[in-house]
């Protein structure tokens, strides 16, 4: 799952140290977070992908990240907790009650960018899905009067509540009698039992024309739901074809969204970042982000 980046271990530090500086060692490491091929891409998502990079948002996150796991008694702290809670408590509820490993997926200047919309843009209602303790839930809620969110840990509901974003029950938010500007699913289609009927469900909730799906899935797809802190494989195991990145990436585009009704507007690779503990600064996944709206010739089709 998670890799760890940057040594603590002195000596492993200082025999790196010799062979390259760590700041050259850091922009070879984040140029590859961002790196695609577009000719690997499909013909039809070719002329759609975004080239993201290291920006100021994502350096700040790091940042932070860096001092965080440099806090020896908090990490030693935390790490006696989740040894203690672990067997009854998911990692995520642990986290959240610990106030740990918030998650980054993209800055506001990359959101931006993605749905090509400026700072002043502003609409009506986002919906953020599996939104953990809110931290990016809060770069997109800029741009909406109404911020609604669903999270199934408890801990994280608190921290959400904080934040003052209306909390929606699983099978509340597709009955509201409203729909979505943009509803955001990030790093969620993986960790879901039931992937397709999630996208078309989605789909029928957002405002038609111009309601958007903002989309994010770990690369290479491995699909696993927690239950009672044990992962197995969901009930609908979505399979995504491809070895690379971009092959998976136009599997999902081609195949995986037209079933469920979506056609892909942009797309970006992104890191998926979480903050690091007393072993790791920072931990961190390859993401593809999508943003996605309803097919036009679109009949919803059957699972």
């Amino acid at each position: 799952m998670w890799t760890g980046k940057y040594a603590r271990s002195p000596l492993v530090r200082s025999l790196f140290m010799n062979m390259v500086s760590e700041n050259e060692a850091a922009a070879i490491e984040t140029q590859e977070w961002y790196r695609c091929c577009p000719d690997l891409l499909g013909e039809s998502v070719q002329p759609l992908f975004v080239q993201s990079h290291l920006d100021s948002g994502t350096k700040a996150f790091l940042k932070r990240s860096v001092e965080k796991s440099g806090w020896l008694f908090t990490q030693l702290y935390h790490s006696f907790v989740s040894t203690v809670l672990s067997p009854l408590v998911s990692r995520t509820s642990i986290n959240g009650f610990l106030g740990r490993g918030s998650m980054y997926v993209f800055s506001a200047e990359q959101f931006q960018r993605l749905l090509r919309i400026g700072p002043e843009w502003r609409a009506e209602r986002l919906l953020d899905l599996g939104a953990g303790d809110g931290g990016v839930t809060e770069v997109m809620g800029a741009h909406f009067r109404e911020v609604y969110a669903t999270e199934v840990s408890l801990p994280m509901k608190w921290h959400l509540q904080r934040r003052n974003y209306k909390i929606l029950g699983l099978d509340e938010w597709q009955q509201t009698g409203f729909q979505y500007d943009v509803i955001s699913c990030l790093n969620l289609l993986d960790r879901c039992e039931d992937p397709l009927r999630l996208l078309q469900d989605i789909k029928r909730s957002l405002v038609p024309k111009t309601g958007r799906l903002v989309l994010a899935a770990v690369l290479p797809f491995q699909p696993y739901v927690e239950i009672g802190g044990r992962w197995q494989r969901p009930k609908e195991h979505l399979k995504v074809k491809g070895e690379t990145w971009e092959e998976q990436v136009t599997n999902m585009s081609s195949e995986v969204f037209r079933k469920a009704g979506l056609e892909v507007e942009a797309v970006t690779r992104l890191p998926y970042l979480c903050e690091g503990d007393m072993y790791n600064d920072y931990y961190v996944l390859d993401d593809a982000v999508f943003v996605l709206k309803a097919s036009e010739d679109s009949s919803e089709s059957a699972h």
